[in-house]
């Protein structure tokens, strides 16, 4: 684990052994030791997610974090770390396995007609790769030319940047899949902080290839972020918690239309143990104001929305992820409209009957997990239900059911009832369903959503009224069910711990005892890149998330400080200003480590956290215990084309200094076949350049104490069996099953590109977009 880096280990998305709760642990030749050294990765899956979140924080207690410019500031044991993410959804694609040479030129609305008539009836599914690493996949689509995925794959704490690389495969079911094309896409010169969207040309042949084999559409964030000490947050945290975190949410979406900060200032106001009590505060406003408190679109309603994402996740997999994926492998097909159907009674009448069936289960499971509600919902709604009660003073018949409703709006309406019209959305499908089980899922939700209502007579269309029965014959259940979600268990007050202990909590203790003695003796960077547990909590990361975008939006927005007006104009100001001085504070370190030259081998070390003696409590590795889950197609994390590939060298930051500052080691830019393959709009129009924010430059030696890495050839792509629907991940493996994952051996290429000097580097560094 010495030999690591931060970004070595890392959480694996659940796409690529249709798995949750996994990590990966990536390493390069000379990294790890042992009698037979590999550079395969190695996958370990946890049984919750709570082991998995403790073994991370405790695994990276023992590596490298990607730190700069430690011997200039050793008392923070550097300048500054680094944090990088890609969010990428796979839209649709279209015309893909129709090649024609590429051009530069949108096509014509001829060779668009040709195209479609040439399309080819398959079935297709992507591979992603970050830096030549198998990093997820979508699920096998049917269509012909025009397969539509919407799926997400937020992938973070990635390593330096190179390329991200969509692989589309044509599956075949009595031969191998074969190769359609490629998406590539040079990450270095991609524009930080802004969603893209358009249609990315697949190459047929590589990236250096002229013939265009279709297009698929992508939606591309890509973040990276230079993560400062926490100390240097300090002015502005107090300015953040001066007042309630919604408040902020909203000025920041209202002033400077910004929606993409709300998950890092709850994972700040959690930190801080005061997210509930903010929403709390938010309920008693929106209660006591004219609107109605659970209907509203506002910032208290995205953010309840958020808060049971965040804490309900586990509850809502045991409510309704069986049956959801039950009703998807089995294809179920429910149609109750007799429009749609184009038959007559006896065929509605079996249609109903099935529909009431269904209705049955996902209620008897949704009414079985009733306890498994997390004291911190139960807390919420047990509020909201009693300032309902204040408010409307619930005296007669007409107004006695209102606490009722009001949490059923936020529990069913606004989360359990989404998740069963958008499964894929909230992890419980790997992508959408199939159009017919889409209908079933629809129907099934307006009846939980009707029984949540609390009133079985309301039915717009004259087809749904044969469930009516078995509403009237649920509705004692489901006020017995609201009662349950909305009453905390004794021993669970409001300032009570946020998460219980695990079931092995002799462990979880062990591993806590581990990570406090390695903190104690870590540096200050090293220690704040340890995430926090149990949410894997990242203070410093997410302030300098807040105030990158902050700093963008109002120079895109022109916001203009108002010193003088309201008390929020004025607080709003002044928050803005403690982002600037941050803002201010991290360039000044930028310049700081690309002024000065290299520590010399005469200065001082910091030393690294020694292991522990034996006497200190390190848990066992959980390897011993659990058996990972077979799977029927294999891991590759070969490349794409069998063509010999550069050298893989360990970047610097876009911040890093030059080779033309006296003093500073040699660095050499990356060198890629091709430029970035440039998104084209829905109109076939191309976007304008996409600007690097930052100057890119490579160093052959990384940040400081974080290894170099050759980069490895990737040999041709192994056949990954597959099935030829979406069905294939509906089904999961036992877990006492063993988990295959084999991936091509690498071979190292340690030949060095020469440097490039590289010039005007303060008017680089200091001109940030």
């Amino acid at each position: 684990m010495y030999l690591l880096n931060h970004t070595d280990i890392r959480t694996v998305h659940r796409s690529l052994f249709e798995r949750r709760n996994c990590l990966g642990v990536f390493s390069v030749a000379g990294q790890m030791r042992g009698a037979a050294p590999t550079t395969e990765p190695l996958y370990i899956q946890f049984e919750d997610e709570e082991t998995a979140n403790t073994w991370l924080a405790l695994l990276r207690s023992y590596a490298m974090p990607e730190v700069y410019g430690r011997w200039l500031s050793p008392e923070d044991g550097g300048l500054y770390r680094m944090w990088r993410q890609v969010d990428l959804t796979c839209l649709q694609g279209r015309n893909l396995g129709v090649t024609h040479p590429l051009s530069d030129e949108p096509p014509t609305a001829e060779q668009e007609a040709k195209a479609e008539a040439d399309a080819i009836d398959m079935d297709v599914y992507c591979e992603i790769y970050i830096n030549g690493i198998l990093c997820g996949r979508t699920t096998v689509k049917k269509g012909i030319g025009s397969p539509d995925w919407h799926e997400r794959f937020v992938l973070p704490d990635l390593p330096p940047f190179e390329t991200l690389e969509i692989v589309v495969w044509r599956e075949k079911r009595l031969t191998r899949p074969s190769i359609i094309g490629t998406v590539v896409i040079v990450l270095v010169n991609f524009r930080r902080g802004d969603a893209v969207e358009g249609w990315f040309p697949v190459l047929n042949g590589g990236q250096a290839s002229s013939t265009q084999a279709g297009e698929m559409r992508l939606k591309i964030r890509v973040d990276e972020e230079i993560i400062l000490p926490y100390h240097v947050y300090s002015r502005m945290l107090k300015t953040l918690h001066s007042r309630n975190h919604l408040d902020w949410m909203q000025d920041l979406e209202t002033r400077l239309k910004m929606k993409n900060v709300n998950q890092n200032i709850m994972s700040i106001a959690i930190a801080k143990n005061v997210l509930l009590e903010n929403i709390m505060e938010l309920a008693d406003r929106e209660v006591d104001g004219t609107q109605t408190c659970d209907r509203g679109n506002t910032v208290f309603t995205k953010t309840v929305e958020l808060y049971m994402s965040w804490y309900g996740m586990a509850f809502l997999e045991a409510s309704v992820g069986p049956s959801i994926r039950r009703l998807c492998a089995e294809k179920v097909a429910i149609e109750v409209d007799p429009v749609r159907i184009g038959r007559g009674g006896r065929a509605v009448e079996k249609n109903v009957d099935l529909l009431v069936t269904w209705c049955q289960e996902f209620w008897d499971r949704i009414y079985d997990a009733r306890r498994q509600c997390p004291p911190e919902l139960r807390r919420l709604f047990e509020h909201i239900r009693r300032l309902v009660e204040t408010r409307y003073r619930v005296r007669d018949d007409h107004n006695r059911e209102l606490p009722w409703q009001s949490v059923s709006a936020f529990c069913f309406l606004r989360f359990i009832v989404p998740a069963i019209l958008h499964p894929h959305l909230f992890g419980l499908l790997p992508g959408l369903p199939d159009v017919a089980v889409q209908r079933s899922l629809t129907l099934i939700a307006k009846v939980v959503q009707s029984l949540a209502n609390l009133n079985p007579t309301v039915q717009k269309e004259e087809f749904m009224r044969g469930v009516k029965d078995f509403l009237t014959n649920s509705l004692q259940a489901m006020i017995d069910y609201i009662f349950v979600v909305s009453t905390p268990e004794p021993g669970t007050g409001v300032k009570g711990p946020l998460t219980p202990l695990s079931s092995d909590k002799h462990e979880r203790l062990r591993i806590m005892n581990a990570l406090r003695h390695r903190s104690a003796i870590a540096p200050v960077l090293h220690r704040e890149a340890i995430p926090l547990l149990p949410h894997l909590l990242d203070i410093p990361r997410h302030l300098a998330v807040v105030t990158s975008v902050v700093v963008r939006y109002s120079r895109t927005q022109n916001f203009q400080s108002m010193k003088q007006g309201t008390p929020e104009d004025k607080y709003f100001a002044d928050f803005c200003t403690r982002c600037l001085e941050v803002e201010e504070q991290a360039l000044f370190r930028v310049s700081k480590l690309a002024a000065k030259p290299r520590r010399q081998h005469s200065e001082p070390v910091i030393k690294m956290p020694a292991p522990p003696p034996p006497s200190s409590p390190v848990p066992p590795s959980p390897s011993s215990s659990w058996k990972l889950p077979t799977r029927e197609r294999k891991i590759s994390a070969s490349a794409v084309s069998p063509t010999r590939r550069r050298t893989r060298k360990s970047s610097r930051p876009s911040t890093a200094p030059s080779s033309d500052e006296p003093g500073s080691d040699s660095f050499s830019r990356r060198s890629f076949g091709s430029s970035v393959a440039e998104p084209r709009s829905p109109n076939g129009q191309n976007h304008p350049p996409l600007p690097s924010p930052l100057p890119t430059l490579t160093s052959p030696s990384g940040a400081d104490g974080y290894e170099a890495r050759p980069r490895s050839k990737r040999p041709a792509l192994v056949h990954h069996p597959r099935s030829t629907s979406t069905d294939s991940a509906l089904v999961r493996k036992p877990a006492a099953e063993p988990l295959q994952s084999p991936t091509s051996d690498s071979s190292v290429d340690a030949s060095d590109e020469a440097g490039k000097r590289r010039k005007n580097i303060f008017r680089s560094i200091l001109t940030r977009r």
